[in-house]
Parts: C-alpha cells; structure tokens; sequence
C-alpha cells in the first residue's frame, strides 16, 4: 500500500461518455492542463464536468474539510483533489473490444500472485513465464503467459511444468473484461466508476 498517489487509477472516458482506459494521475493532470480532458464528478447524485481551472478552485475550497476517501496532491500554494473519472473533450473512438495484451492486463489478471507458489509481489518483483517454453514452440498469448515470481521462473527455466515438477495453480484464460478494471472495482476510491463500467458493476 506503498503506492503513491500520482500512481493511483482515473478512469477516462470519451467524448460520449464511455469508459476506453485507465491511466494515472500523473497522466491526467497533463490532460487536464493541457484542455484535453474535463473532470467528472458526482454531485448529489448528479454528474458535473469542470475544466482545469474550476477543479483547481473547488480543490481549494473542499480541502478545508476533506470527505473520507478523498485524496489530494499538494501543488504550489494549495491541494489539488485527486480526481477518480475525466473525459476527454475532443475524441471519440469506441471502446476497445478485446482486452489488449500487456504486462500490466497480466499482472492484474493473475492478481500480482505467482501462478506457481502463489506468493502476491509487487511488479517489481515479478515476471511474466511461458507455460509452454518458446524453445518447446510455446505461442505468446494469454492462454500460454503466467504471473510468476522470480525464484519460481528461475525454478522451471525453459522446462514445461510437469517437466519441472511444478504445479499451476490455475490455467490460464483470455479475460473477457479489463483486468485492471476489474481488479480497480474492489477498491472503494473507485466505486464512482461503477455507472460507466456495467460488466463490472
């Protein structure tokens, strides 16, 4: 729970309101300086969007008294809210259909846990293992790529399992959804992104 919070989850949406990826605040601070993006938060059950400016103005008044689950960054001569959803005000591609396949989507399909000795690590501390070796013909898709820690990648080297007399604790499958999503829904600072996200919710 180290994790800084220039690091933690947005959801962006486009220009229609639909959920297409999740960046970090570092990422959509610049989007929101640079007027790529607005803010989107829920007022009394109501959505209402503020541009750069406005948000910097309401973070100066609701850091006064801060509301659980809130979190701010500190800028020069005030706090900065740390916003959970933006939309980006000038794009309008559809949503990507298929999960794209990334170290980050596998990291949080496995839950950061090592399919083999099931130990949860930080990123840092993990890395990806062909089920199937690349030396025994083994593909590079979601079916064949496991979350592994580094002792247990050492461990099976370029043997199969069985060969290595190692077990996966789980077989490993395409996820239908966002797994960064999915995994982001168990955290409550980002329940507001439940109204764009209906397979999650």
């Amino acid at each position: 729970m180290s994790q800084s919070v220039l690091d933690t989850n947005v959801l962006v949406l486009n220009r229609f309101y639909m959920a297409i990826r999740v960046v970090n605040v570092r990422r959509t601070f610049t989007l929101l300086y640079r007027d790529c993006a607005e803010v989107i938060d829920n007022e009394n059950d109501q959505y209402v969007s503020y541009d750069f400016d406005s948000w910097c103005e309401l973070s100066q008044l609701t850091s006064i008294e801060k509301q659980p689950g809130e979190e701010y960054i500190q800028a020069v001569n005030f706090e900065l809210r740390v916003p959970r959803i933006v939309r980006l005000i000038r794009f309008d591609k559809m949503p990507m259909q298929t999960v794209r396949f990334n170290r980050k989507n596998l990291f949080a399909r496995d839950e950061h846990k090592c399919q083999y000795c099931g130990k949860s690590e930080p990123a840092h501390k993990l890395s990806l293992d062909h089920v199937v070796p690349r030396s025994h013909g083994g593909p590079t898709t979601w079916e064949n790529i496991v979350c592994c820690c580094l002792r247990c990648n050492s461990r099976k080297g370029g043997r199969t399992p069985k060969q290595a007399r190692m077990k996966l604790l789980s077989a490993p499958i395409k996820p239908r959804v966002n797994p960064v999503l999915v995994q982001s829904m168990n955290d409550p600072r980002y329940a507001c992104w439940k109204t764009f996200l209906p397979a999650a919710g």
